[in-house]
């Protein structure tokens, strides 16, 4: 199914960027980064589309723009119906040979906002239709562009303007949607999870899911210090704590068929490796307030259901525990 793709990291770090500095992302923000690593995998003509949130307003605020390749802001919910009418409209051109090249690569980008909530009925749509592209989730687990609100991405226990911690409501009530099983359930050729501190797995997973042919779909764990209010300086270790805590396990479907990636299979075959939740939790002020006597049980409560939703990973890669 997959090319024989191999890079080094001079390769990399030599190829000119497209997605380039001069944005006006926060200090600390890994949207950006990830962005920047996703566009290191293409090969070819490439054209972007990308959803209202913070990586549309960081990097194309008029007059300038981050973008050195076609780039299309569509509105908030409209990113996947904005690729798949890209590519419609690309397979006509070349149909009436209009266009001289074999393959456009089509790539739409969206938070998690524009992903598990406002943008899901057209994600579902276009996937369910085939269309042939790469749907990027960068997911900083809020809607950060507009006031940092919780969206179905947001974890539990998570303090957000619109899941406020207080004297009696500790966050956010509800677990964080698995939505990239939900994407799975579509019967796509590819889905992946990707976290930057591993870039190496994040890069080649851009490009499986953009070689393969119908829709891909890759999600992309991405800290926001200003929403977390963590450390600008600890945005990469926390996408490494996310991992090693299996909070964000790393994991990969091809044609429905589970597997783990090397970071998280090292887990698996070694499971003493797996950090508690809590040594990722306290990096971060929005979880703050659960190292009180008040909500300290929610603590446990989020270690039981990173540990129910890691076993039933393995289960689903073969590669239960005894």
């Amino acid at each position: 199914m997959f090319s024989e793709w191999k890079f080094a990291a001079k390769d990399i770090a030599e190829k000119p960027d497209l997605f380039t500095s001069g944005h006006r992302a926060c200090a600390g923000c890994a949207s950006a980064t990830v962005l920047r690593l996703i566009m290191k995998a293409t090969m070819g003509p490439t054209i972007v589309t990308t959803a209202t949130g913070c990586m549309e307003v960081a990097s194309t605020i008029y007059p300038y723009t981050s973008w050195k390749i076609p780039w299309i802001h569509t509105a908030f919910e409209n990113a996947a119906a904005n690729a798949s009418g890209i590519e419609a409209a690309l397979k006509i051109l070349k149909k009436k040979g209009r266009i001289p090249q074999e393959q456009v690569d089509v790539i739409a980008f969206a938070g998690d906002g524009g992903t598990y909530d406002i943008g899901i009925q057209a994600l579902s749509g276009a996937v369910e239709r085939g269309h042939d592209f790469l749907y990027v989730l960068y997911d900083n687990e809020a809607y950060m562009n507009t006031g940092i609100q919780r969206s179905g991405g947001t974890p539990l226990g998570a303090s957000t303007t619109t899941s406020p911690a207080g004297t009696v409501m500790p966050g956010k009530l509800e677990p964080k949607k698995p939505i990239t099983e939900i994407i799975v359930a579509h019967n796509i050729p590819y889905a992946a999870t990707a976290s930057p501190y591993y870039w190496r797995d994040l890069i080649a997973k851009a490009r499986k899911g953009i070689e393969v042919n119908g829709p891909a779909f890759l999600h992309v764990f991405a800290p926001c210090p200003r929403g977390w209010r963590s450390d600008i300086s600890k945005s990469i270790e926390l996408s490494c704590l996310a991992v090693e805590t299996c909070v964000f396990p790393l994991w990969e479907a091809i044609n429905g068929e589970y597997q783990l990636s090397a970071p998280s299979k090292a887990i698996a075959l070694k499971p003493e490796r797996k950090k508690p939740v809590r040594e990722y939790l306290q990096m971060q002020g929005r979880f703050r307030h659960l190292f009180t006597p008040k909500f300290e049980k929610v603590i446990d409560e989020i270690q039981r259901i990173t540990d129910e939703r890691w076993q039933r990973l393995l289960k689903k890669c073969s590669m239960a525990l005894n």
